[in-house]
């Protein structure tokens, strides 16, 4: 299965049934290969998660192995064929969960709660790119920290960035909305964190999402 199921998945709120239940189903089972290849990194990345954790879209829960069994966590997943998958996965590593239904737009989360909000392969699919991460910055807590890792659009002027560009709108069609070429890393930078660390790198995935970014975004005290 392509690993970027993750991504086109995100953002099923408005899709018939038939089509969520479908992803949900995908995700639980084609990314293995891509979870296995991408584990060094989200390791890294996680490791000093701690207190209270909220992940946007966690899908089918390939995030939640690494996070320590003492945190307070909150998941915010628009689809909920994928919950079944997510509190399975929870059960069998002892993991208590508070999974609920929303969209990265409007989280259901009260002001400054937060020690960190988590988002791996969703940014690519949320409608308003801008409006999700006010909503990061709103729930953190003084000084938290946006640790995410998405798939982005290719360097300007490659020949990569101009296929992405032209097979924009049927992917976006195909994949109920994901963007192939979105400089989040640009969206990132200009939301209002005090700062923001990442890096670019190239995942072992089809060419359109092969472009990746991981990092983290810290909110203002």
């Amino acid at each position: 299965m392509m690993a970027n199921i993750r991504a086109i998945a995100s953002n099923t709120k408005n899709s018939p049934d038939w089509y969520k239940r479908l992803f949900a189903w995908m995700m639980a089972h084609g990314n293995a290969k891509y979870e296995e290849e991408i584990a060094d990194r989200k390791r890294a990345l996680f490791a000093e998660l701690h207190g209270n954790v909220l992940e946007i879209g966690p899908g089918t829960g390939p995030n939640l192995s690494y996070y320590p069994s003492d945190i307070h966590w909150i998941g915010i997943e628009p689809n909920i064929f994928m919950h079944p998958y997510l509190e399975r996965e929870a059960e069998q590593i002892a993991l208590d969960i508070d999974l609920r239904f929303g969209t990265a737009e409007h989280l259901e989360v009260e002001d400054n709660s937060m020690d960190a909000v988590v988002s791996t392969l969703v940014l690519c699919s949320v409608d308003n790119l801008a409006a999700a991460l006010q909503e990061v910055i709103r729930v953190l807590k003084p000084g938290g920290r946006f640790f995410f890792l998405e798939h982005v659009a290719a360097p300007q002027g490659t020949m990569l960035r101009l296929i992405q560009h032209v097979i924009r709108p049927l992917w976006k069609t195909l994949g109920d909305g994901c963007h192939p070429d979105r400089e989040t890393w640009l969206a990132l930078e200009n939301a209002g964190f005090e700062r923001v660390n990442y890096q670019h790198f190239r995942a072992n995935l089809p060419a359109i999402v092969s472009p990746q970014i991981i990092g983290v975004a810290v909110k203002k005290v």
